[in-house]
Formats: structure tokens, sequence, C-alpha cells
């Protein structure tokens, strides 16, 4: 069975559905925060940064973020696709997609199995449902 990868529209798509999905948790996140008095600025920072920094990561170890579930793409082993991520190779996936940003996106094209250099480094491959 040949397998199908997703294009990088359809990755992009992928990417601005959680992004959204982010803004629309930090805001609720930030409406908590104003019902209690005097929450010092470190903790919005801290709150902020955990969830854009764990949102990722810890969705590929369930196999797919949010965007990826609508855009029906799930993140799998490259030597395995029948296995999901563990949380290793999320952590070490997210920071080079973060770090190289575009550049990344721009080498999927390049190889058959669409894997930009953020698959490379980690090990995953993303896949059609």
């Amino acid at each position: 069975m040949e397998e199908k990868y997703p294009s990088l529209v359809e990755r992009l798509q992928s990417t601005f559905i959680d992004t959204i999905i982010i803004i629309i948790l930090m805001v609720c996140f930030s409406n908590v925060l104003d019902s209690f008095n005097n929450v010092p600025e470190w903790v919005r920072i801290l709150l902020f940064a955990f969830l854009f920094v764990i949102y990722e990561p810890l969705f590929m170890t369930f196999g797919c973020t949010i965007g990826n579930y609508i855009k029906r793409i799930r993140v799998r082993k490259h030597e395995d696709i029948n296995q999901k991520l563990n949380i290793g190779q999320s952590i070490i996936r997210y920071p080079i997609k973060l770090a190289l940003g575009w550049i990344s996106f721009l080498t999927i094209n390049s190889n058959l199995q669409k894997r930009a250099i953020h698959d490379l480094a980690s090990g995953s491959v993303m896949i059609k449902l």
C-alpha cells in the first residue's frame, strides 16, 4: 500500500489552525487570570510561554495536533508509520521546526515522503489519512 503524504499547503493550513487555537487558549487563560486580583505579570508570561512551548510536542505524542486532526494529517515514526512519536522525538522536532521556520517547510518537496528538515531530524513523517 502506498502512503499518501500531506502537501505543503495542507501542512501550512494545519499550522494556521493550531496557531488560532493557541491564541484562543491564551485569551481564555487571560480571562481566567483577570478574574483574580493582582496576578503578577511573570505568571501570565510563564503560562503563555508554557502553552506555546508544550502544545505541539504534547499533542504530537498522541499522533496529531488539533490542526492535524482537522486536516486529517498524522505524525508517525519514519521507521514504522504505525507508531506515534515518543515525547523525546516530539521535543526534538518542535524547536527545530520553530528555529528553521519557513526554511524547514520549503524542503518538503525535495523528497518523496515530503519530509521537512524537522521531520528528518526527529525521525518523523507526516501521513495523510
